[in-house]
């Protein structure tokens, strides 16, 4: 997973995208405010690496926390795990980039 300041992207692997889109459908399914947006973004995302905004990432991130909140009596412990990693992907990836550089000691 890399990431550019400048351009405010986020440039993350396949599976990782193709996990994400299959949640956020079951998102816009049960309709979570604003999974829509993300779910277009990753679905259409094809192939080894995809490029994101940092927005989109932080919005798919939250709405796969939603959902797990939402689905956590109703799925199995193994896949709300699966779930609750790609959303927290997301999030770590989305605040990795807004996290500012850490001053390296001038010795």
């Amino acid at each position: 997973m890399t990431s550019s300041a400048f351009h405010r992207t986020i440039t993350l692997p396949a599976p990782v995208c193709r996990q994400a889109a299959q949640h956020l459908e079951q998102a816009v399914h049960k309709a979570i405010d604003g999974a829509a947006t993300p779910w277009r973004a990753f679905r259409g995302a094809d192939g080894d690496e995809f490029a994101f905004s940092v927005p989109v990432v932080e919005q798919a991130a939250g709405c796969l926390l939603v959902l797990a909140a939402e689905s956590a009596q109703s799925l199995r412990p193994s896949a709300l795990r699966a779930l609750i990693s790609v959303a927290l992907h997301l999030r770590d990836a989305a605040e990795a980039v807004r996290r500012p550089a850490a001053p390296t000691p001038a010795w």
